[in-house]
């Protein structure tokens, strides 16, 4: 009875979490735009996308294990993914622009307010639009944002580390942007159920996150890459190899030296 009413009481709190969310999308971003210069209304909205994760993270008892250091200058991060929580994890320590597959532009709620945060869809297998994503994830670099992609293109169990999409790392090598690797491991009961894969709907993998007690996470900054002078193919690789280096090493919250050899026999099987 007491883990429905904990259920019921953090639904609650999503609720108001996402009509407080499409307040600020369709009321307040307009209202900075006309009040403030473009400069301080993005730094106000980047204040206001980063509260709210921070608020969606302490509804569902986020735990992060944070390593490394964030970006000191402009900084296109990419990292492994999981899950939808990965937005949550990484966003709510720095403004960021995220990119991501189309599809999610046409979700109830949770599309619009991707939208209005500025978050940059890619549509697959549409060549015109793909250039004009680069063209925008240019832009946005040029004007000192940072921008959160996932270049697997698509979500693991978090055992392994898929191929990277190269392209995605062009308009970081263009801006001469900083690129940092961010290497994601959910833990102990999250391990299991954080994934988002395949055909699982978001409403009940929702409902899943929240009927955990806590949601355990390491994450970790990487060292950034130098990319001057190399190819957005070797620089994919690059950070491809860093985020599998990582998640290949024992995790801080394993049980044992058992827990750990058994971790890593099943990423080499």
């Amino acid at each position: 009875m007491k883990l429905k009413i904990r259920l019921y009481y953090k639904l609650f709190l999503v609720a108001i979490l996402f009509i407080n969310g499409l307040i600020i999308a369709a009321g307040i971003f307009p209202t900075l735009g006309f009040l403030y210069s473009a400069r301080d209304a993005k730094i106000k909205r980047d204040a206001l996308k980063t509260r709210w994760l921070q608020r969606f993270s302490a509804i569902v008892n986020l735990h992060i294990i944070k390593e490394g250091e964030l970006p000191e200058r402009r900084a296109m991060l990419v990292g492994n993914h999981i899950s939808w929580l990965d937005i949550i994890v990484i966003g709510q320590y720095l403004p960021a622009f995220f990119v991501a597959k189309n599809d999610i532009s046409r979700w109830p709620v949770i599309g619009y307010l991707a939208r209005q945060g500025g978050t940059i869809f890619i549509r697959r297998g549409d060549k015109q639009h793909i250039r004009t994503t680069a063209e925008k994830m240019v832009w946005l670099l040029k004007q000192n944002s940072n921008i959160i992609a996932f270049p697997e293109g698509t979500t693991t169990n978090g055992d392994e580390v898929l191929h990277f999409h190269s392209s995605l790392f062009q308009p970081a090598l263009l801006t001469r942007s900083a690129i940092q690797p961010v290497a994601l491991q959910y833990q102990g009961a999250a391990k299991e159920h954080a994934p988002f894969v395949g055909d699982d709907a978001f409403v009940p993998h929702l409902l899943n996150m929240l009927s955990l007690d806590k949601i355990e996470v390491r994450l970790s900054f990487l060292p950034v890459i130098n990319g001057s002078g190399k190819s957005r193919h070797s620089v994919s690789l690059e950070a491809r190899d860093m985020i599998w280096e990582k998640i290949s090493e024992c995790s801080p919250l394993a049980n044992s030296d058992r827990e750990c050899i058994e971790t890593i026999q099943r990423r080499i099987m």
